[in-house]
């Protein structure tokens, strides 16, 4: 049993994927600023983005972070992580600073304690702080364009299988599966395809409002664009490849 994301990584995908990217089309936004270096990991840098934005749109810290408040309890730091979850207030430098160190908590629930770097160790400079802060005022931006959030965060209980069991959602608006990507490029196959999975799960499990999705959505805040693809669109003999040979419901 496996994540989506781990699923993925598994299987050879056809010529052009499953889904191809170039099925989506593309929306630039230009605030005229700049993203430059950062030094700590990207993977970091994306969950502090995604979490900041959840808590920053209204969202509770405890379930903005609920991913990290899981592998810090894993490894007995769940106190810890607490405390910083107290110091995310907004966008100032410490909020940021505590985001990225509560980001760090995330690899022991997702992959495992053996990927864990103390969190002690993690500190955003001037450059990834104010990096982190423009992306996720551009999500923000992109929130009341695009918005409102009906979900964040989801699951799909009653969409899992004996194959995947684990994987989680970005957001729901009211007719448009999103994720977030902080990526320095656009979306490969691998993205789209982890994007139509999260839609067929979400189908067969118990979240309703799935029956309203219209659309597949990707927001990259780093390179400020917007990808979205009309469900309806895709070739339906796909979704049921997908669910018999990737997910594979009985």
């Amino acid at each position: 049993m496996v994540s989506v994301k781990q699923r993925i990584s598994e299987i050879s995908q056809p010529r052009g994927g499953y889904l191809n990217p170039k099925q989506f089309s593309i929306t630039e936004k230009n605030d005229k600023l700049e993203i430059g270096e950062e030094n700590i990991h990207a993977s970091l840098v994306g969950m502090a983005v995604d979490y900041l934005t959840r808590f920053n749109n209204g969202t509770s810290g405890k379930k903005a972070f609920a991913i990290s408040l899981l592998g810090a309890d894993l490894i007995d730091h769940y106190s810890t992580a607490e405390k910083l979850i107290k110091n995310v207030k907004g966008l100032d430098d410490d909020s940021i600073i505590s985001a990225c160190k509560l980001s760090g908590f995330d690899v022991c629930h997702r992959a495992g304690l053996a990927g864990y770097k103390p969190v002690e160790e993690i500190n955003p400079d001037k450059n990834t702080i104010e990096n982190i802060r423009i992306m996720v005022n551009r999500s923000l931006t992109f929130i009341k364009e695009y918005g409102p959030i009906i979900q964040d965060g989801f699951t799909f209980p009653g969409g899992y299988t004996k194959t995947v069991d684990t994987g989680d959602g970005d957001f729901l608006t009211s007719d448009t599966l999103w994720d977030f990507k902080v990526i320095k490029k656009d979306p490969t196959n691998k993205h789209t395809l982890q994007l139509l999975m999260y839609y067929i799960m979400g189908m067969h499990s118990m979240n309703r409002d799935f029956e309203n999705i219209l659309y597949l959505g990707v927001f990259n805040p780093r390179l400020n664009k917007v990808y979205r693809c009309e469900i309806e669109k895709i070739d339906k003999s796909v979704i049921s490849q997908i669910e018999k040979e990737v997910i594979c419901y009985d």
